[in-house]
């Protein structure tokens, strides 16, 4: 059982069937640990964290889990590895690939862990760059099935910033069939290239991937609505100015009410409460954001189980 690459960079290198037995192992992974059944599917193994990007989910859910899998999680930043003081990439790559059985790697530049997955023999998974989070948005698509029941023939509203989630919601409803609406103002849309990328996977599971600036058209229909941060890390200088661009671009009980009866919302946190979602609808009854949160942790052991063991489940 395992995946077609050796590593999980972005869902787009991913086939339907192979996104699918993701969410399915997860959901066994899940079951095994409520229940309390062992399953140490990567015993004696090592995986090393890096991470240039500060971390709560992340982190926890990743070394957690790789804990419960029976293996033994490093972490490196910046400040600890030798990647801080200017070793190349490619260097840290070869010589972790001798050492460890997998890197997890959170950081800025998607070249970065490009290059980290080309000279590393072992797998590399993306755990966060600026322009992909794939993690997450396979985690989105877990939550997703486990409140609406199906993920083929929904449709996602995405809301604010066109950020690397945005894409990664892109890619991850492309390939399982739902249609998936970007609402954004201009300035703040995702990059062309993953949209045309994405809306050519839609093109082969019969849905539908675009961006909308006009919210109140976007939001009609909607099973699912997500937001994220209007200010990720790294754009702190902006903020005021991000405030001002997206600030009619908010999940509140208002823009709830005009989507489909019994839509659920999600946000891949953290949350700033009253700028990008109001405090009634994240703590309220359509809100799912915590059971998402902990979906990091079952769909990453997943994502650790297939690319670093040849369990069987």
């Amino acid at each position: 059982m395992k995946l077609k690459h050796k590593d999980l960079l972005c869902i787009h290198d991913l086939s339907t069937e192979e996104v699918l037995l993701i969410l399915d192992v997860a959901k066994k992974l899940k079951k095994m640990q409520k229940l309390g059944v062992p399953h140490e599917f990567c015993k004696g193994k090592t995986l090393a964290m890096m991470f240039s990007k500060a971390s709560t989910r992340t982190r926890v859910s990743f070394e957690t889990g790789f804990h419960q899998l029976g293996g033994h999680a490093i972490y490196l930043n910046d400040r600890d590895s030798q990647i801080g003081r200017g070793e190349p990439i490619r260097d840290t790559a070869r010589v972790l690939s001798r050492m460890v059985d997998g890197i997890m790697i959170r950081t800025f530049s998607h070249d970065s862990v490009i290059e980290l997955a080309e000279y590393a023999s072992i797998p590399v998974i993306n755990g966060l760059t600026d322009l992909l989070h794939p993690c997450q948005a396979l985690t989105d698509l877990l939550t997703i099935e486990e409140q609406l029941g199906s993920l083929k023939g929904r449709k996602l509203v995405y809301v604010g910033d066109g950020n690397n989630m945005a894409h990664s919601l892109m890619y991850a409803c492309a390939k399982v069939g739902m249609d998936m609406v970007c609402a954004s103002p201009k300035g703040y849309q995702p990059d062309p290239m993953v949209l045309k990328q994405a809306q050519e996977d839609a093109a082969q599971t019969g849905c539908t991937i675009s961006v909308e600036e006009d919210i109140a058209k976007a939001v009609k229909g909607a099973d699912v609505l997500y937001t994220d941060v209007w200010t990720s890390m790294g754009q702190e200088a902006e903020r005021e100015i991000r405030l001002k661009a997206l600030h009619d671009y908010q999940i509140n009980s208002e823009l709830l009410k005009a989507a489909n009866p019994g839509a659920i919302v999600l946000h891949c946190l953290p949350a700033h409460r009253g700028e990008e979602i109001t405090e009634e609808v994240l703590e309220g009854p359509q809100s799912f954001v915590w059971d998402q949160a902990e979906n990091r942790l079952h769909t990453q052991k997943a994502i650790m189980v297939l690319l670093m063991s040849g369990a069987e489940l």
